[in-house]
């Protein structure tokens, strides 16, 4: 139990505090951005829903690797909050209410929007990249993928995460998240899933840097469980 408790803590214990602060003494201030996009991702799966509303969604918001490039660009921003109609609305909701919370408050909202943005943008990208290669080439994909409308939050979920634990130190949960994406495409071969193996990428070149300050400093840190992150937006 000490065991376990220890590692908790030096993994996730810097993590714990830094959140806890900003809700204390801001309450749901400290996450305006993720609050936002909650709402939009809500609205979106209303106008889908209703007669009038579906081809708006799918002018403003649908992306597909068959498009034009500088249409996919334009709709690529609306298309991280359009969720996906296979999948329940709630589970896309929860993902950004937690994630997209979790990184507002430890990276701040200009960050978290900047990140969630080119890990869904390389996504878009691999799309095209994959399919025109074919699926007999290395990270090919089929062509019939082309065709397959790619919403939703789940490809900047996964970057935000991967980036949230490389600035924190929890280095044990990048792992398993690169763990889980690489099950998730052995047992589930589709876009989606490889998608999310991109924007971990993505993620760890934009999370670089801040992974380097914070492994630089030998000392200081007061053996807390990893770097000491004061919540952003203060």
């Amino acid at each position: 139990m000490t065991t376990a408790a220890s590692f908790a803590r030096r993994e996730w214990g810097s993590l714990y505090v830094t959140v806890r602060t900003a809700l204390a003494t801001r309450g749901w201030r400290a996450v305006p951005l993720t609050l936002a996009s909650v709402c939009l991702i809500a609205l979106c799966q209303v106008l889908q829903g209703q007669s009038w509303g579906y081809g708006l969604v799918q002018d403003i918001g649908f992306v597909r690797a068959e498009d034009p490039l500088w249409l996919a660009l334009l709709r690529t921003p609306l298309s991280l909050f359009v969720p996906a109609l296979s999948l329940p609305v709630w589970g896309a909701m929860a993902q950004v209410l937690v994630v997209f919370g979790v990184a507002e408050i430890t990276l701040g909202g200009p960050r978290t929007f900047v990140i969630a943005y080119v890990c869904t943008v390389a996504g878009t990208l691999y799309a095209r990249f994959g399919t025109a290669i074919g699926p007999e080439g290395l990270l090919g994909l089929p062509a019939s993928d082309a065709r397959i409308v790619d919403t939703g939050p789940s490809v900047a979920v996964t970057g935000l995460a991967v980036c949230v634990c490389v600035c924190m130190g929890a280095w044990f949960t990048v792992a398993l998240v690169v763990v889980a994406m690489v099950v998730e495409l052995i047992v589930k071969p589709n876009l989606a899933s490889t998608e999310h193996l991109v924007a971990i990428g993505a993620a760890l070149v934009l999370c670089a840097p801040a992974a380097l300050r914070h492994r630089r400093p030998s000392d200081g840190d007061g053996g807390a469980g990893g770097p000491a992150v004061t919540p952003a937006g203060d």
